[in-house]
């Protein structure tokens, strides 16, 4: 269950993440969310895809190391696959990918997705 954890935030900050925007714009949160959300939770899917990927490469102790929580290459890994994955899904369906966009995505998606990473190593 404690491995889910971070996954669980990851998943909220995206929903935030898009919540916020659509209220920035004047747009109704909760009737057109699932339009802006769902391109980016596929993206932060293929994002932990990679990284438990990337983790068991490894062999033997390093395979079971596998940490949700870690900043690098982890949270990097999940912020690219959620930046990149959900980008190009807009593309394909249609939504807008303006380069002012682009650019408070990935700055608001590192704060969220590496920003919390950052802090837990901090406390422990």
């Amino acid at each position: 269950m404690r491995k889910l954890v971070p996954l669980v935030v990851d998943a909220l900050l995206v929903v935030l993440f898009c919540a916020i925007g659509r209220r920035s714009h004047d747009e109704a949160i909760f009737t057109g969310l699932l339009k802006t959300v769902w391109p980016f939770a596929v993206g932060l899917a293929i994002g932990w895809v990679v990284a438990v990927a990337v983790a068991s490469r490894g062999s033997g102790e390093q395979k079971a190391r596998f940490d949700g929580t870690a900043l690098w290459p982890t949270g990097v890994l999940i912020w690219l696959g959620t930046l990149c994955g959900g980008m190009l899904l807009r593309v394909i369906s249609g939504q807008g990918t303006a380069l002012s966009f682009m650019i408070v995505a990935a700055s608001v998606l590192a704060l969220f997705l590496l920003g919390w990473r950052a802090a837990v190593k901090v406390i422990n």
